[in-house]
């Protein structure tokens, strides 16, 4: 394989140069920024700010509220990300098979991946209503058995479902592409063996997803931390009682809402620090069971 070189070395700067601006504007910069006001005193509406250190840290490390936060953002990642793979996984084994009509199933599980976090919210939101949804029926024969409006967990678990739901799109592509990068000799020569549909998934299909699994975990983790504001403010507020109430939903609410900068910027960078501890213990324990050839 042959190896590109350039002789003037201002056309390799100029082919790099518009992605370094790229991530320096929509990275460095907001992330300097937000490190610079969780460690002062920023106005509301502006007119300097005043040195606070490492206050606004300790505050919300002493908070009991945003330890709850912390502790509904932990738990609903944990939910969406076992089952939006879960079921990803599933649905992938079934459309590699190619049962009857598994061209269809492919597109229609692809789509999903289109929708936008806050028409997934509303639509689930009505989907889970105890008045006028799906489960409006279900209340009906068991009378109050659901209402999320009320009650913490079923809110949570509604949340859930939904985040789940949005990432399914996303996680079946790569299961699917995965699945059939497997070389069809080895799923066929285990057949010819006599190994049966689960032997065959079990022995070859999933120690090979492996490495798709490691990337999928990653990535979803990170989504579920980083990316359910919308189905949180279209559906639950942060309710009820912010048995709802994410780290990253709470960052809005006290930045928009209750105009604390500096609070909302420190919770910010808590947020970054926490995203990347778990990355990193996912690359230093998880990916040691990772085989890639």
């Amino acid at each position: 394989m042959r190896r590109a070189y350039f002789k003037n070395n201002w056309i390799a700067a100029a082919l790099v140069l518009p992605q370094l601006l790229i991530i320096f504007v929509f990275f460095y910069w907001p992330t300097s920024q937000a490190v610079f006001w969780s460690l002062t005193f920023e106005q509301p509406w502006g007119g300097g700010n005043d040195w606070a250190g490492l206050h606004h840290f300790r505050e919300l490390l002493s908070d009991s509220l945003y330890w709850q936060s912390v502790r509904v953002s932990l738990v609903y990642a944990a939910g969406t990300t076992v089952l939006g793979m879960g079921l990803a996984l599933i649905l992938a084994l079934f459309v590699d098979r190619q049962l009857r009509g598994y061209r269809q199933y492919r597109v229609g599980m692809i789509w999903p991946y289109a929708v936008a976090a806050p028409a997934i919210g509303l639509a689930f939101r009505y989907i889970f209503n105890p008045t006028a949804g799906v489960m409006a029926y279900v209340n009906q024969v068991w009378d109050g058995i659901w209402d999320p409006i009320l009650t913490g967990w079923h809110a949570m678990a509604m949340i859930v479902i939904a985040g789940a739901w949005k990432n399914i799109a996303y996680n079946f592509i790569f299961f699917l592409a995965g699945l059939q990068s497997i070389p069809r000799s080895l799923i066929e020569a285990s057949a010819m063996d006599g190994s049966g549909v689960m032997r065959r998934m079990r022995d070859i299909q999933l120690p090979l997803l492996t490495p798709t699994f490691f990337f999928i975990l990653v990535i979803n983790i990170t989504d579920s931390f980083t990316d359910s504001f919308g189905i949180v403010d279209t559906m639950t507020n942060g309710g009820p009682a912010r048995a709802t109430n994410l780290m990253v939903y709470k960052i809005y609410v006290d930045g928009f809402e209750g105009q604390n900068y500096s609070s909302a910027a420190a919770q910010s960078v808590i947020l970054m620090v926490l995203v990347i501890l778990l990355t990193f213990v996912q690359f230093r324990y998880i990916e040691r069971r990772v085989h890639y050839s």
